[in-house]
């Protein structure tokens, strides 16, 4: 006959982890849902441009400041394709990088450097490192398509007076640099205000804050600052968005890799 202590003690063990393999699925069917919401509720904006600025600050808090532009052309059947162009200061000014996001197998990514006149393709063995000096990652200015991640919703929580859903990601690609993703998204508007990122020993290496949404064309959310802090070295980097247009009547050819030394 079976002990009822132990009877007891195999009950508890199975409503600690959810009663087994169907309760994980169950999690990893919510989490992809409230992904695919996420994104389905940004679909359909077209394009748009921005100024910014880039604060780098060091883990003493002295800070750098670069001013920057970004253009994004949407592009439905596939990730959405980027540029970012450097202004000022007179160091960087003139360096732009180009960015072609995929759903699947790896994105293409390209930097100018003025000083040397070149263009230099980013490998994906190198998407995790940073983008010109900052707490920014290659990997992190990729479009964040549904599609590169696996998902398991983890649990509801309130901060700022928001209800959440907390949402873990892993990504699917074996060479990005994060074991996994924690991410916070508003259930009212499906935005994300948080993003911690685990590194591959699955430490905490970075976190994520966004601030300031606007919202745009009646449907269509922007966050105006993204706040990224490394926990590891003591490193931050600030990006505020300004002056958001969208319809500019972007095409394939103003996202061209043999024209980014040329980019205005």
């Amino acid at each position: 006959m079976r002990r009822p202590e132990k009877s007891l003690f195999l009950f508890l063990i199975a409503a600690a982890i959810g009663f087994g393999p169907a309760a994980a699925d169950e999690a990893a069917d919510k989490g992809l849902s409230i992904a695919r919401e996420a994104d389905q509720r940004d679909t359909g904006f077209g394009d748009a441009s921005a100024t910014l600025q880039m604060i780098l600050r060091n883990r003493h808090g002295d800070q750098t400041t670069r001013q920057m532009r970004s253009r994004t052309l949407e592009v439905l059947e596939d990730g959405d394709k980027s540029l970012m162009i450097f202004d000022d200061p007179a160091d960087v000014k003139g360096t732009s990088f180009l960015s072609f996001s995929h759903k699947e197998g790896d994105d293409d990514q390209w930097l100018y450097l003025p000083a040397l006149k070149r263009v230099k393709r980013i490998s994906s063995s190198n998407k995790s490192g940073p983008f010109m000096g900052s707490e920014f990652s290659y990997e992190d200015l990729s479009s964040q398509e549904v599609e590169k991640y696996a998902y398991q919703y983890l649990r509801d929580e309130n901060f700022d007076d928001r209800d959440h859903f907390v949402i873990e990601r892993i990504p699917v690609d074996k060479k990005s640099g994060y074991r996994r993703q924690i991410t916070w998204i508003d259930q009212e508007e499906y935005r994300v205000w948080k993003v911690e990122f685990y590194d591959r020993k699955d430490s905490l290496l970075k976190t994520l804050a966004f601030a300031d949404y606007k919202r745009y064309l009646d449907k269509h959310w922007r966050a105006s600052q993204l706040d990224m802090v490394n926990h590891q070295t003591g490193k931050s980097t600030t990006l505020r968005f300004e002056d958001y247009i969208f319809g500019n009547g972007y095409a394939d050819d103003d996202f061209n890799r043999n024209s980014l030394a040329k980019a205005r």
